[in-house]
């Protein structure tokens, strides 16, 4: 299986002016049999480092850290979405943050834009989990559907979590405007969303993989064609360095960390076994690549081209 991976530069008789600062976006593009699976920026986060890391164990942080280059106190994960696209439906995985989230994310609609897609025409809009930047980014400025004409799919246990009224008041201060901004959206997208289970076959050649911890009810997805596939990891397996290298400690942005840790393992596991590409939504360069097993851990690997 190929990976491209290329640039979408804008230029100012394509893009708004708002588009003209922001760097250019890089993308990832794989075929799978007939169809094509593109991954597509949403722009990047901005994270205090000790969200991710104040658990583990510091000293040998510090040294697998090294090998990262990642010395500042903030991290700036990408935020690819996952388009897929077969002749018959144009499936995109998450809608991204929206403008309410972070200013340097919510740019979904540019990127897609560049492929010459519109928001109108995604038939299937298929959620990993509600958090902030894969679900605020479902409404317009209006508060109308941004993706008007899309069939909205959420695992069902997902959906009974963020809709529940007492997790607002469970979730823990921090994430409480995670609760509240997933609540009302999925008040506003109510009658649009359908559900399913894990082990599901959502639509064809996509099969839905429970994988929860970051969130309760976060899924993960298989995109298949005959002999050729890839997964779709979602937050499960949360960045290219410490979630990679030691997949045994505890990250501090999941909401359960246990479940997360056994999470990544299965999948993991899975991945290595049936020698699976992989479209992570926080791994650089576009997020498509495969896994490499290597001593006490694994290793993100992206073809050169």
């Amino acid at each position: 299986m190929k990976f491209t991976r290329r640039s979408i530069l804008k230029t100012a008789a394509c893009a708004p002016l708002s588009a003209l600062a922001w760097p250019s976006l890089a993308i990832s593009q794989v075929q799978i049999g007939d169809a094509t699976l593109t991954t597509v920026s949403d722009g990047h986060l901005v994270l205090p480092k000790d969200l991710v890391f104040d658990a583990m164990p510091q000293e040998d942080l510090a040294q697998l850290l090294s090998a990262f280059d990642l010395r500042s106190d903030q991290l700036e994960p990408e935020c690819n979405l996952t388009l897929y696209q077969d002749g018959t439906r144009t499936v995109l995985f998450d809608a991204g943050s929206g403008p309410d989230f972070m200013p340097t994310a919510g740019r979904v609609l540019d990127s897609l834009s560049a492929l010459a897609v519109s928001a109108q025409d995604i038939t299937h809009l298929v959620f990993t989990h509600a958090h902030p930047d894969h679900i605020w980014g479902t409404l317009d400025d209006f508060g109308d559907p941004l993706f008007s004409n899309a069939l909205h799919l959420m695992g069902q246990n997902e959906w009974d979590y963020w809709w529940n009224p007492q997790t607002v008041d469970t979730i823990g201060s921090a994430r409480q405007t995670f609760a509240v901004g997933a609540k009302n959206r999925m008040t506003a997208l109510e009658d649009r969303f359908e559900f399913f289970q894990d082990g599901q076959e959502l639509l064809p050649g996509i099969q839905a993989i429970e994988s929860p911890g970051h969130t309760p009810g976060h899924m993960s997805f298989e995109v298949r064609q005959g002999t050729q596939a890839v997964f779709v990891t979602g937050d499960a397996i949360g960045n290219h360095h410490i979630a990679f290298r030691r997949p045994m400690w505890p990250s501090g942005s999941d909401q359960d960390v246990e479940q997360a840790i056994a999470t990544r393992q299965r999948l993991f596991d899975r991945i290595i076994i049936d020698d699976l590409a992989i479209a992570g939504f926080h791994l650089p360069n576009g997020g498509v690549g495969r896994v490499e097993a290597v001593e006490d851990g694994y290793r993100f690997v992206q073809d050169p081209t």
